[in-house]
């Protein structure tokens, strides 16, 4: 794809999903920085390439109304802002929070979203587990190119308000990973509603978004340490107790905080 075909891509794209031009140009913006600097961290930048790859890939996630009515969206393991920059740029009235735990990419990041003059926003840089002013705050968090699913299932659920949606981008459908995953989902007090398969640009094979609404409140004990949720996947069976074992022992953080005055242990 040459350079101006990527600029009549976008336009297809703004057509699409009704972005008006100011939206466009930001777009375009979002794609010259990408090119430009050496230190984003992605692999495809130019703009050819990252035009399907990056943003086509991250707007059809507006064809979900979960996410065409969020205020408040939640993008784990954000890395160049992907899905989160082109959906804040396409929903202006959306608070939208990059999760992202690299320094460097948050640099970048800062870096980004000055250049282009996106005030509705803001970066967090921490691991998702560690969080803790998000803790039920998004009506949805989005997922790409996270983790395996019941990793992204865990790093989602208490970040999530009761009735949001998890949204994870996914390549070719695996029916043992999603069995997996959908385990975890209901450890975690979520339930899988759909696996929507899109195409979010020409000649797109095998791309799916897996839906995932939190129906009760995320269990006592998560989200667990940083690092345990990859290294001890849900869906296996025995984690929710363990963590909830984990949570009533004395000193932990949800004990003390249970020790009322007046209220019997």
């Amino acid at each position: 794809m040459s350079a101006e075909r990527a600029e009549l891509r976008l336009e297809e794209l703004a057509e699409r999903y009704g972005l008006s031009g100011s939206q466009l140009t930001r777009l375009e913006g979002l794609l010259w920085l990408l090119a430009s600097d050496r230190h984003a961290p992605t692999s495809v930048r130019s703009p050819p390439l990252a035009t399907d790859a990056h943003i086509a890939d991250s707007l059809v996630a507006l064809e979900l109304e979960p996410v065409r009515a969020a205020g408040a969206i939640a993008d784990v393991g954000s890395g160049a802002g992907f899905p989160g920059l082109p959906l804040a740029v396409a929903l202006p009235a959306s608070v939208v929070h990059l999760v992202e735990s690299q320094a460097r990419k948050c640099l970048y990041l800062e870096r980004t979203i000055a250049e282009l003059g996106l005030e509705n926003v803001r970066i967090v840089c921490q691991r998702a587990e560690q969080w803790g002013a998000g803790k039920g705050a998004s009506d949805v968090v989005v997922g790409r190119a996270v983790g395996p699913q019941p990793v992204v299932v865990e790093y989602a659920a208490p970040l999530l308000r009761r009735g949001g949606v998890l949204v994870d981008w996914r390549g070719r459908r695996d029916r043992g990973a999603e069995q997996q995953a959908a385990s975890a989902a209901e450890q975690l007090g979520m339930r899988m509603t759909e696996i929507r398969r899109v195409a979010p640009f020409p000649g797109a094979r095998d791309q799916h978004l897996h839906l995932y609404l939190k129906v009760r409140e995320t269990p006592p004990g998560f989200p667990r340490r940083p690092g345990v949720a990859r290294r001890r996947p849900l869906g296996g069976g025995g984690e929710v107790e363990a963590a909830a074992a984990r949570a009533s022992e004395p000193g932990s953080t949800q004990s003390r905080a249970s020790r009322a005055p007046g209220r019997p242990v």
